[in-house]
Order: C-alpha cells, then structure tokens, then sequence
C-alpha cells in the first residue's frame, strides 16, 4: 500500500489542484461530447494519468497521517467517476447514429402501356327469318251445311222418289258450294223448290240447292268449295226450314243419289 508524506509538497495543496483539473477536464468532457465523442475520450484518459501523476510525487515523500489517508479516498472515489465519465462518453459515441447520405432515387420516365388494339366486335349475322308454314290447302269438296243433322236421304217417300238429301240446322245459316263451279239458275227457277241456287261443277255434274230463305250469288258467278250461296230457309214445296240438296249427272233431272257421290270426295253423311 503507498501512503503520501509530507514533504517538498503539501498533500492537502496537490489534492486540491488535482480537483480543480479534474472539474475542470470533466467540464472540458461534457462540453466535448456533444461535438466530438472521440476526443472526450482521449482528453478523459490524459486527465487521469495527470492525476495519477500527482499522487505518486506525492507518494515520494512518504510519512502517513490522517490527512494522507483521506486523500487516497478521495483518490479512489475520483478514479469511480473518471471511469463513470468515460463509460457515459463510450455509450454517447454508440448513440450519435452515422448520418449516411441516402441516394436520391432518380426518376425514370414511367413508361406508358402501349394502347393495345381493340378487338374487332364480331357481328352476328341476323338469323334468316324461318319459312312461313304453308297454308293448308283447301279442300276441294266440303259439307254444304257444316254440322247439319240429315232429317231424310235420297229414295221412294210417301210413293214418290225423294230426289236428293235433306239437311236441318236453325233458319238463315249459310248455305255453302260444295266445290269449284259456275253459278247456272238462281231465285226461283223450278216449281216447288222455292228460292235456289244451281252450280255447274264443269266434270259433268250439277248441284242443286233448294228452300233458300235468300240467295247470295247470281247467274254466272264462278265460286270454290266453302262459298256461301245462300241461307236455309223453307221456301216452295217445305214442312220446316231446311236445305234440300240434289245432284245431277250429265244435265238437270237426271238426280243421283248424292250420298255415295259425296262419299266418292271424302265427305261422309248418315245416311
């Protein structure tokens, strides 16, 4: 263990210059570090060699008293917060982040995404329109009376020959041709037959058309299946509205039964 002395110098003198440096390299310290962490450093560790310096003169004199041992107290405290002052200038030099200059990123021309063609819009072609159903063709022969009951067919009645077929439905329903052909007599042409309407078929048969309430055709008129020539009635020789149909074969009185003839043309009665 070393021990100051009195001697050529005072101890309690050196101790208190040794504290007015140390105030004032611990001053010089703090300034520093905020400019140059580095040079703190260097200036905190020559302060302590000075001091370290001043004990060992002191130390050459040798002697021991009370104020001698007081000293080196002081000495070792000083020494902590030496090392304390140069920790704290340590850990400020780690915290100064270095200021690295960051490149500005250069701007590059943004490049425009080409304007691509636009596609061609596919037109439909429009659907060629569907054929029209034909219209059914006409029949060549129909009923004169559609839905007329049959009230007497051709044959001998009441001793006499009933000439033709006998057809019932209510008064004035139209009366039709049975087919194509030309209008030959109208109105009230033949003895009890009232107001009638014959048709020359141009095949070699005629049809008559007898009882009318009216006719609707005249002499020469050409008309086609489904026509209307007239109306039912009960003209002439008539028990009751009705239509009395006949037909002839190769010129007028000369009447067949119109039940087969119409049955040879798809029309079917019930007789």
């Amino acid at each position: 263990m070393t021990y100051f002395r009195r001697g050529k110098h005072s101890v309690p003198g050196t101790l208190d210059k040794s504290r007015d440096r140390l105030a004032q390299t611990g001053g010089m310290v703090r300034g520093g570090l905020a400019r140059h962490s580095r040079l703190a450093l260097a200036v905190t560790a020559l302060a302590g060699v000075s001091a370290f310096g001043l004990i060992s003169a002191a130390n050459a004199d040798g002697g021991e008293t009370p104020t001698e041992t007081q000293a080196i107290t002081n000495v070792s405290a000083w020494e902590t917060q030496r090392q304390a002052i140069a920790d704290a200038a340590t850990r400020a030099q780690r915290a100064v982040p270095t200021v690295t200059p960051s490149a500005s990123p250069s701007a590059s021309p943004s490049s425009s995404p080409s304007a691509s063609p636009k596609p061609k819009a596919t037109v439909k072609k429009a659907a060629a329109p569907k054929p029209k159903p034909a219209a059914p063709k006409p029949p060549a022969w129909v009923m004169p009376m559609k839905g007329a009951e049959v009230t007497s067919c051709f044959g001998q009645r009441w001793g006499v020959l009933h000439a033709g077929i006998d057809f019932a439905m209510p008064n004035g329903t139209p009366i039709r041709a049975v087919g194509k052909g030309t209008v030959v007599s109208t109105g009230w042409a033949y003895s009890g037959y009232g107001i009638s309407v014959v048709v020359d078929h141009h095949n070699g048969y005629l049809t008559h058309y007898a009882h009318m309430s009216r006719d609707a055709v005249a002499v020469g008129d050409e008309v086609k299946a489904g026509d209307t020539i007239g109306y039912e009635g009960s003209t002439g020789d008539s028990t009751g509205p009705h239509l009395h149909f006949e037909v002839h074969k190769g010129s007028m009185w000369n009447q067949i039964n119109p039940d087969g003839w119409l049955a040879d043309r798809g029309i079917q009665t019930s007789c």
